[in-house]
C-alpha cells in the first residue's frame, strides 16, 4: 500500500505517482536478481576451476628432517602424467628422511627429490608408481591481468579434498620479475599448491620469497599479511626437460657493482668488474653503464634487477652499455658462482678531515704495502695506475677492481713533490691496528641544535621501541660511525647501555642505535626491515659514515644481525655477533668488490655455541669476507677494554 502525504493530489497524479513506483521497484527487483544470478554463476565458475585442478594438487608428507614451522603434510602439483611434481623447496628440510606422494587412486607412495630450482625456491619430485596423474594447463603472461580473481589450492587435510583461498591477482612481475603477486591467504601447507584462475588454469606455483631471499623460508612471515607469490607455470614448463634429468637450476651471475644508493633513481653505472667474472670475461668496464639487456631498456638499477632476477646460470644475455660517447655491446653468460673475490689492502687509514683532492694518509699498517713503499702519515695519494682519484671513496672504489697480489703503480705528494711507486697489494690483516680515535676537525664546532645523550628514536608507524646514544659532543661537521645495538630479546635497560657506551661513543665519534623486538620473548625475521627503517631515520637527523655502519647482536639479536647485515649490503658494513652461531641455512652471498662487509665475531669460552661459531667463521672466511674472532672469558657481555678494541675495530673499516 502506497500512502500519499497529501491526500488532495487530484486522482490522475495518484495514479502516475503508482506507475512510476511500481516500475522503480520492478527494476530494482530485476537488478537485484541480475546481480544475484552473477555471483551464482561466478561462484559456480570458481568451483568448476577448482574442480578442474583439483586431480592435479597432489598431498606430500615429508618425513623427518628439522624444523620447518609446518607440523603436517603440504601441496605439490602433478605436471606431467609419469609423476613429476613441482613443489615449494621451503617444504623440504635439511635431513629429510623420506617423502611420500599421494597418487590418484589414493593411495601414498614414494617420492626422490630430483632437483632444485634455486632462483624461484622450487623442487621437483618423481613419484615411484605407474599411476597416471591429471596436469593442468599454464595461464599464458599475456593473459595474467591484475584485479582477476585468484584462488590458492592445497591439500592438507586430505589427499581427496582441496583446500581454497579466494582472492585476486594484486601484482605481476613482482621479486624482481619472477613472481605474480596475490592478496590470497597461503597458509605454509599450500605453498607448493597451485594458484589458479576461474578458468581452471594454473597461474603459477605458491611458495615464499622475498626481495632480500636469502634461504628457503623467506618470506613465510608475511602469512596472513595479504601478500603471497607464484612461480609462473609457464616460465617453469621449458626447463622441465633440464630439472626432470636432475640437473639443479641457479641464479645466473653477471659480477659488477653498482655505484650505491637509491635503485629505484640511479642509473646502471658500474663502479667494479669481479676479476675472473663474466663481465670481465665479456669486457665490461668500471665506468661503464648499462643501458639495455636483451631486448629491455635499462635506465635504472631496479630495472636491471629485474631483467637479471629471473636469469638462470648458463643462460647467454646480450648487454649494451654507454662507454663515454660509444655504445658498446657484448654477450655474456652467466654463471652459477662467481670466483670468491677478497678486498685488497693497500694498508692506510684516511685523514676524514681532509678536505683537498686526493686522499690524506693519518695511519700506515705495520707490514702492509703502503709500508713497504715507505707510505707515511701526511702523505696524499692522487692517482692510481696514472688514474686521477678525488678522494679516499674514489680511492676505494678504484682499488675494489683490484685483487691482492696485484701489481699496481700509486702517486703521492710529500711535501707537494709527486713520487710514484710501484706496489703489491696485500689482504687485510685479522686484527685491527690499535690506533687512537680520529681526531675531530681544529675548527671550532658549528652550531647544534640536535640533542645528545639518550633519546627516543621510535618511529610512530613502528610497534618497537628504539633508543639511541648520541655522544653530548656530537658536531654535524664531523661524519659519526653508527653501532646498531640488537640485543636479546627482552626488557632493556638503557641507562646501563648508556653508562656502558657513552664515553666510548664520544671518544670515537659513534652512535649507539638500540632498536629492541616487538616480541619480548623473541626477535622475528621480518624486522630487518623495521631495523633498516630505524638505520635510515638516523641517517636522516646525524651525519653517517657509510664506510662505518656496523650491526652488533647478542644471542638472538646476534642471529639478527647476521640477517640484517646479508640482506642490506647496500649500507651495513660490519657485523659484530655475540655468542651466536651464523644461522645454518643461511645462504651467503658472494663478496662483492662495491660492497665491504666485515665481520667481527665475538665467542664466548666454554659456550656451547664455540664450535657452531667455528664453523660460521669457516663459511665466511672461505667466501673471502675478512673475519676477526674475539674470545670472551664470560657471558655477562663486554667489559669495558672489549669495548675499546671493537670500537678500535669499528674505526679502522673505512681501512683502503
Amino acid at each position: 500500500m502506497i500512502i500519499f502525504p497529501n491526500q488532495q493530489l487530484p486522482l490522475f497524479k495518484q495514479l502516475f505517482l503508482i506507475a512510476i513506483t511500481t516500475t522503480v521497484f520492478c527494476t530494482l527487483t530485476k537488478n537485484s536478481a541480475a546481480q544475484d544470478d552473477l555471483l551464482a554463476q561466478e561462484e559456480r565458475a570458481l568451483q568448476q576451476a577448482v574442480a578442474q585442478v583439483a586431480a592435479s594438487v597432489v598431498q606430500i608428507e615429508v618425513i623427518g628432517g628439522l624444523e620447518t614451522g609446518n607440523d603436517g603434510p603440504v601441496s605439490g602439483l602433478a605436471v606431467s602424467n609419469d609423476g613429476f611434481i613441482l613443489s615449494s623447496a621451503v617444504n623440504f628440510p635439511p635431513a629429510f628422511t623420506s617423502i611420500l606422494v599421494s597418487t590418484p587412486s589414493g593411495k601414498r607412495a614414494a617420492a626422490t627429490l630430483i632437483s632444485h630450482d634455486y632462483n624461484r625456491n622450487l623442487v621437483l619430485l618423481k613419484v615411484n608408481t605407474t599411476e597416471q596423474y591429471t596436469t593442468a594447463s599454464p595461464v599464458p603472461h599475456a593473459e595474467v591481468i591484475v584485479g582477476q580473481w585468484a584462488v590458492a589450492l592445497g591439500k592438507t587435510y586430505s589427499h581427496e579434498v582441496v583446500n581454497q583461498s579466494l582472492g585476486i591477482v594484486s601484482a605481476t612481475n613482482r621479486i624482481w620479475g619472477k613472481a605474480i603477486q596475490t592478496d590470497a591467504k597461503i597458509s605454509p601447507a599450500n605453498y607448493g599448491g597451485p594458484l589458479i584462475d576461474i578458468q581452471g588454469r594454473v597461474y603459477g606455483i605458491l611458495t615464499p620469497l622475498s626481495p632480500r631471499g636469502q634461504s628457503p623460508t623467506d618470506g613465510t612471515d608475511w602469512y596472513d599479511s595479504g601478500i603471497g607469490f607464484a612461480i609462473p607455470l609457464i616460465d617453469i614448463l621449458p626447463h622441465l626437460d633440464t630439472l626432470k634429468a636432475g640437473n639443479d637450476l641457479h641464479s645466473g651471475l653477471l659480477g659488477v657493482s653498482l655505484k650505491s644508493g637509491d635503485i629505484y633513481d640511479l642509473p646502471a653505472e658500474i663502479v667494479a668488474v669481479q676479476p675472473k667474472s663474466p663481465a670481465r670475461a665479456g669486457g665490461l668496464q668500471k665506468g661503464d653503464t648499462i643501458i639495455k639487456v636483451n631486448d629491455l631498456v635499462i635506465s635504472r638499477q631496479a630495472q636491471l634487477r629485474h631483467a637479471l632476477g629471473g636469469q638462470y646460470a648458463g643462460n647467454t644475455i646480450t648487454v649494451s652499455v654507454k662507454r663515454g660517447d660509444q655504445i658498446v655491446t657484448v654477450k655474456v653468460t652467466l654463471v652459477e658462482k662467481l670466483e670468491p673475490y677478497e678486498h685488497p689492502l693497500l694498508g692506510v687509514l684516511p685523514d676524514r678531515n681532509f678536505a683537498e683532492q686526493g686522499t690524506q694518509i693519518r695511519y700506515v699498517y705495520v707490514d702492509s704495502p703502503a709500508q713497504q713503499v715507505k707510505l707515511q702519515q701526511g702523505d696524499i695519494i692522487t692517482h692510481i695506475n696514472n688514474e686521477a682519484v678525488a678522494d679516499h671513496n674514489a680511492l676505494r672504489l678504484v682499488l675494489s677492481n683490484f685483487e691482492p697480489q696485484d701489481q699496481l703503480t700509486l702517486t703521492y705528494l710529500r711535501n707537494n713533490e709527486p713520487t710514484t711507486v710501484s706496489l703489491e697489494l696485500g689482504s687485510i690483516p685479522q686484527q685491527a691496528p690499535t690506533i687512537s680515535a680520529h681526531a675531530a676537525p681544529s675548527t671550532a664546532a658549528p652550531a647544534d641544535t640536535l640533542a645528545t645523550g639518550l633519546i627516543d628514536v621510535k618511529l610512530p608507524e613502528e610497534k618497537n621501541e628504539c633508543v639511541a646514544i648520541i655522544p653530548t659532543n656530537y658536531r654535524h661537521d664531523v661524519p659519526h660511525a653508527l653501532i646498531v645495538w640488537l640485543q636479546a630479546p627482552g626488557k632493556p635497560d638503557n641507562e646501563e647501555l648508556q653508562t656502558q657506551w657513552i664515553a666510548l661513543a664520544e671518544q670515537y665519534h659513534a652512535i649507539v642505535l638500540a632498536p629492541q623486538s616487538a616480541d619480548p620473548a623473541r626477535w622475528n625475521p621480518s624486522e630487518v626491515d623495521f631495523i633498516r627503517k630505524t638505520i635510515d631515520n638516523v641517517l636522516s637527523l646525524y651525519t653517517i659514515d657509510r664506510n662505518r655502519i656496523v650491526v652488533h647482536g647478542q644471542q638472538a639479536g646476534g642471529s639478527m644481525s647476521y640477517l640484517v647485515g646479508f640482506a642490506h649490503r647496500d649500507l651495513i658494513r660490519g657485523v659484530a655477533p655475540l655468542d651466536v652461531s651464523l644461522p645454518a641455512r643461511t645462504a651467503i652471498k658472494a663478496n662483492d668488490p662495491g660492497e665491504r662487509l666485515a665481520f667481527y665475531v665475538f665467542d664466548v669460552k666454554e659456550s656451547k655455541l664455540v664450535k657452531a661459531s667455528a664453523a660460521g667463521v669457516k663459511r665466511l672466511t672461505a667466501a673471502k669476507y675478512p673475519v676477526t674472532t674475539v674470545q670472551l672469558n664470560d657471558k655477562a657481555g663486554l667489559s669495558d677494554s672489549d669495548r675499546l678494541q671493537f670500537l678500535q675495530w669499528v674505526d679502522s673499516l673505512d681501512r683502503i
